[in-house]
């Protein structure tokens, strides 16, 4: 397994482009399942999950073809409608492919999926929504199958918690189903907005998206459209980060600040300083001391728990008591016990983490336990007094598109230990 070497306490400048977002490109790649027509999508980051969703693609039968951020997807014939254990093992995304396999082809079989050890992301959902609109669905081996034989007919389905892949799984197979359909306590993120974006431009009728309803009128078919995948504001905000935490003066090119608002504000308050120097660019300074600051994890539009590893560790940081509460996920603290091996005050109690600054971070050799947590390591060991080895970056590779190359060009001391 790779791992990263980082020698901390250099001052960040300079420019980073942001990819596009991980969490946008897998919907839109499986909802490149509804149509047999082709799909041009444009900015898909080349970051492991994505490259495992094109694998599953081209198990189930699709064409699968791409080159310089641009990939096309021709569904044409659907051989295998399933998702087995051996490719999507590694990824949480692959319950994605469950409500386009059922409203194209009548029938789905995809493995329950695997991916961060970060607490439960039932499938319970995906299932209650499929099963609303009249799939048959049953669950033995460790697979999930689902029947709708003579297609799926719209309902009102309420979701009993927001679930953002619930939401764009739903949102995929409604598309096909007759009728219409209303989804009650829907997602709000960007995410959920880009992939409905994407099924209106392949001919879906789809009313709300970005709101608590959403209203799908579901349509005969769906044709091929081209598309790009908004930026990834996960990695903008770890970024941001990187640059308060160094006391750095970054220049954020490719990212939507509207998609931000949450961290931007928290980083405002901690003593950083976020501006907006041009519609698609973030520029962070941090001219000062770091203040503590207290953050509790939300859906959309509020702070966001992909975000929540990353400003933990800029937290030991500040100066006083910075409470952190998780509220999404139940077991989303792993990367505490890592940064307190290298210094920082941090106590867990249930779903809050108690961070106490200034620590004196010195580099150590610590273990990624997830995609988010290994970002947060990063962020501490560039922080941090000496060498920091970081194992287990494969969970890095998952979601950011080359992240040491990114950081080295802003003067960072980070190098990939094959």
């Amino acid at each position: 397994m790779d791992k990263f070497s980082i020698t901390g306490g250099v001052r960040l400048e300079g420019e980073i482009a942001i990819s596009g977002a991980k969490n946008s490109a897998l919907p839109a790649l499986a909802a490149c399942l509804l149509t047999a027509d082709r799909v041009t999508l444009h900015r898909i980051p080349p970051v492991r999950d994505v490259g495992t969703m094109q694998k599953l693609l081209a198990h189930i039968g699709a064409s699968v073809t791409h080159a310089d951020g641009r990939v096309i997807v021709e569904a044409g014939a659907i051989r295998a409608p399933e998702a087995p254990y051996e490719l999507v093992k590694t990824m949480r995304a692959s319950s994605l492919v469950l409500g386009p396999l059922v409203a194209r082809c009548g029938r789905a079989r995809v493995s329950l999926p695997g991916g961060c050890a970060i607490g439960a992301r039932p499938i319970n959902l995906h299932v209650a929504g499929l099963e609303r609109l009249g799939a048959r669905v049953t669950q033995e081996h460790g697979y999930i199958e689902a029947e709708a034989p003579n297609g799926l007919e719209g309902a009102m389905f309420a979701f009993d918690r927001i679930s953002v892949t619930g939401t764009e799984d739903l949102l995929m197979a409604a598309a096909l189903a007759r009728g219409e359909t209303i989804i009650d306590n829907a997602a709000r993120e960007p995410e959920v907005v880009d992939v409905a974006a994407l099924l209106i431009r392949m001919g879906a009728d789809i009313e709300g998206a970005g709101t608590s309803t959403i209203r799908i009128r579901g349509v005969a078919e769906l044709h091929g459209a081209e598309h790009e995948i908004i930026p990834d504001r996960i990695e903008a905000g770890t970024f941001l980060v990187a640059g308060a935490i160094t006391g750095g003066d970054l220049l954020l090119r490719n990212c939507v600040a509207e998609h931000l608002r949450a961290l931007i504000a928290k980083l405002n308050q901690a003593g950083a300083e976020v501006t907006e120097p041009a519609p698609d660019t973030l520029r962070i300074r941090r001219p000062g001391k770091l203040r503590s600051v207290d953050v509790t994890t939300e859906e959309h539009p509020g702070f966001a728990t992909d975000l929540q590893a990353q400003f933990m560790a800029l937290m030991t940081q500040a100066e006083g008591i910075a409470i952190i509460t998780e509220t999404i996920f139940e077991n989303r603290f792993m990367h505490a016990l890592e940064l307190a091996r290298m210094g920082a005050n941090i106590r867990v109690d249930g779903r809050q983490a108690i961070v106490a600054g200034v620590s004196r971070l010195s580099g150590a050799q610590v273990i990624a336990s997830d995609l988010r947590a290994s970002a947060s390591l990063v962020l501490a060991a560039l922080a941090a007094e000496g060498e920091t080895i970081i194992d287990r970056v494969y969970h890095i590779d998952r979601g950011y598109e080359k992240i040491e190359a990114k950081l080295a060009r802003t003067g960072a001391r980070i190098r990939r230990i094959p």
